[in-house]
């Protein structure tokens, strides 16, 4: 866990985001307020379908039909220039943003990589289309390493790697810029619990090697108990609980909260009278 500060780096107020339906609108995001400060690693707590995802992809210019953002505002504060209003701004100013300054780590890691180009190939492709000055084969087999990936991988092609293995080089790809803020979706799902151990490992490592904030959204409390500085939680579209992680596992506050930490499974020794 890192160091943090009180000041704010994304403000996001009164998001409303919502699918459209035979029926109407259904709102999955309803009138969302969450701040998060500079340098945190923040998680948002959930079951599925409670608007984690949503709220994310919302915030990042990245929901598409039938999904929409009916209502809100996205302050996000780079450590170079201007604050921009990320839900309010012209979609090319927004695509400058991503991946330099707010980068992207989505939940499903083989789509997310193109199937017929190297590891390598795929990484200079992303710097080089920023402006990036050390887009370098040496750099990015340094990103490799930063995340316990050894040289060869760079040549390698996404089929060639196992599931954790893709989700480290994606990564390694999302800080390949130095963004201010990195938002992880679901980084563990679908993989095996020592492979889980050593990506939130890595994540927070990456977090206070690059001095960068982290939005992580997951479903397993697991994960932002020992990942996160400060834990929201979303139930049906809002969120009902926002606190340091020690104080909400400790003593949650909202009955929501209390029955996720709940849902928890937990190693317990039975004692048995002998027979």
């Amino acid at each position: 866990m890192t160091e943090t500060s009180a000041e704010p780096i994304l403000e996001i107020r009164g998001l409303v985001a919502a699918y459209r339906t035979t029926r109407g609108d259904s709102r999955a995001v309803d009138g969302v307020d969450l701040t998060v400060r500079r340098g945190e690693i923040l998680g948002i707590a959930g079951e599925s379908g409670c608007g984690k995802s949503t709220l994310a992809i919302s915030v990042l210019g990245l929901l598409r039909p039938p999904g929409r953002v009916l209502a809100g505002e996205a302050i996000f504060r780079p450590r170079h220039g201007d604050p921009v209003d990320l839900l309010n701004c012209d979609p090319r100013a927004l695509r400058a943003i991503r991946w330099s300054r707010l980068a992207y780590l989505p939940q499903a890691s083989m789509n997310s990589l193109n199937p017929v180009a190297r590891v390598r190939d795929q990484f200079l492709d992303v710097m080089r289309e920023h402006g990036y000055d050390r887009a370098t084969k040496e750099r990015v087999v340094e990103l490799l390493g930063e995340v316990g990936l050894s040289a060869s991988v760079a040549d390698m092609y996404p089929h060639e790697l196992s599931g954790g293995m893709r989700q480290r080089v994606l990564m390694a790809m999302a800080v390949a810029l130095e963004p201010d803020l990195l938002v992880a979706d679901e980084p563990t799902t679908a993989l095996d619990v020592t492979i889980q151990r050593i990506i939130i490992q890595n994540l927070a490592d990456l977090s206070a090697t690059h001095g960068m904030t982290m939005l992580v959204i997951t479903h397993d409390m697991g994960v932002h108990a020992q990942l996160d500085d400060r834990v929201a939680v979303m139930n049906a579209g809002d969120v009902v609980e926002v606190g340091d992680v020690h104080s909400v596992f400790k003593d949650p506050r909202h009955e929501y909260t209390r029955s996720l930490i709940a849902s928890v499974p937990r190693l317990e020794v039975r004692q048995r009278e002998p027979r």
